[in-house]
């Protein structure tokens, strides 16, 4: 803008005999600043472009320009059509020595034209642009927020199943205290007073075991004594029931699940899942290669599956890992899923055993 303001000055000295401090060069000045400075009303740098250009011709053609550019690019097509026209009109009524008509043999008409199409495609493009960055930003906020609801639903899962797990065995250690203290007359008075002890801490840590997580759990209208004691659940039958509906698994498990704690045993289920899961929805004929390692002094978890042969239905979301990655990360671990060197997707875990991390070895 401050180019073509310079030369719409030049452009008006060299018609009026190199003489700058005219009144054309001093609108030409005004036309500009208020085109770059975009200062009062929209329509009123066109205006005072228009009227330049159609008193003096040509040498204000540069600002006119500028002004019917601007007006098509903000979608003020017929101000900028009725600007070129009142010009134009100008020129023909007033008849300068240097027309508007006249500034090279086809005539300005058609600059005029090919303005007024550069800035409606310019506009065009700015608007689309600006929609797609709104676009992708409002994407990436719902995939933020998505994510929060998965690593919280995560979260909550297993709070609600470690509830179920912990108060069964705090339920055990208060019933079988209970039994032995019925035979204090056979036990020595401090082993007495210790089971006392025990039995009152279990009962206690039972009670704040519900207040704390009882709301997560999924309600139940049967009775406490009616309800099956909650059990963990077993890896080798969720392999089962992959096999079951045709998936082809080789397993290697090493260890006894006994040996890992109790949220690792549900975090090797979750994960088992997950990865049996996605490789039937992507690779539905491709075999899959599980080990499960109970450790000490970790637990891991690999499992790979080859691409398919024929194609599967693809996950967009994604979430399920994010739960998982949130599972593992809680425990002391960490997860890595993706394609490996061979092609193959791989999704593999290693979660410290709590025993291991205090002693510091063998991590």
């Amino acid at each position: 803008m401050a180019l073509l303001t310079l030369a719409a000055v030049q452009n008006g000295a060299s018609t009026s005999g190199g003489q700058y401090l005219t009144l054309r060069s001093a609108v030409a000045g005004v036309c500009g600043a208020l085109l770059l400075l975009r200062r009062g009303p929209w329509l009123l740098a066109p205006a005072v472009a228009t009227t330049a250009a159609g008193v003096w011709g040509w040498p204000m053609l540069p600002l006119l320009l500028l002004a019917l550019f601007d007006l098509a690019a903000a979608r003020h097509t017929p101000a900028a059509v009725t600007c070129a026209l009142a010009a134009l009109a100008g020129n023909a009524v007033l008849r300068p020595a240097v027309s508007l008509w006249r500034p090279q043999p086809y005539g300005s008409s058609l600059f005029l034209l090919l303005v007024v199409v550069a800035g409606l495609w310019m506009g065009n493009r700015r608007r689309l642009v600006r929609e797609l960055n709104a676009r992708v930003e409002h994407l990436r906020i719902e995939r933020e927020l998505r994510e929060q609801a998965a690593r919280s639903a995560e979260r909550s899962a297993i709070a609600a199943e470690m509830h179920d797990v912990l108060a069964h065995r705090l339920s055990l250690i208060a019933l079988h205290t209970g039994v032995l203290a019925t035979r204090k007359d056979a036990l020595p008075a401090p082993v007495v007073e210790r089971l006392a002890l025990l039995r009152t801490a279990s009962t206690d840590a039972l009670t704040d075991l519900r207040d704390v997580l009882g709301a997560l759990r999924t309600p139940d209208t049967r009775p406490a004594a009616d309800r099956p004691a909650p059990a963990l659940p077993d890896v080798r039958e969720v392999i089962a029931q992959s096999r079951a509906a045709g998936q082809h698994i080789d397993t290697v498990i090493d260890g006894t699940a006994e040996r890992a704690p109790a949220a690792h045993r549900l975090a090797v289920v979750r994960l088992v899942q997950e990865a049996l899961t996605n490789a039937r929805k992507h690779a539905p004929d491709a075999p899959v290669r599980l080990r499960v390692d109970y450790g000490p002094p970790a637990t891991l978890i690999e499992v790979t599956n080859a691409p398919g042969a024929r194609p599967g239905r693809a996950e967009p979301s994604g979430f399920g890992l994010i739960g998982l990655r949130e599972r593992v990360e809680a425990l002391g671990g960490h997860l890595t899923a993706g394609p490996n060197g061979a092609g193959c997707w791989r999704l593999a875990a290693r979660i410290p055993h709590p025993a291991t991390e205090q002693n510091g070895s063998r991590t």
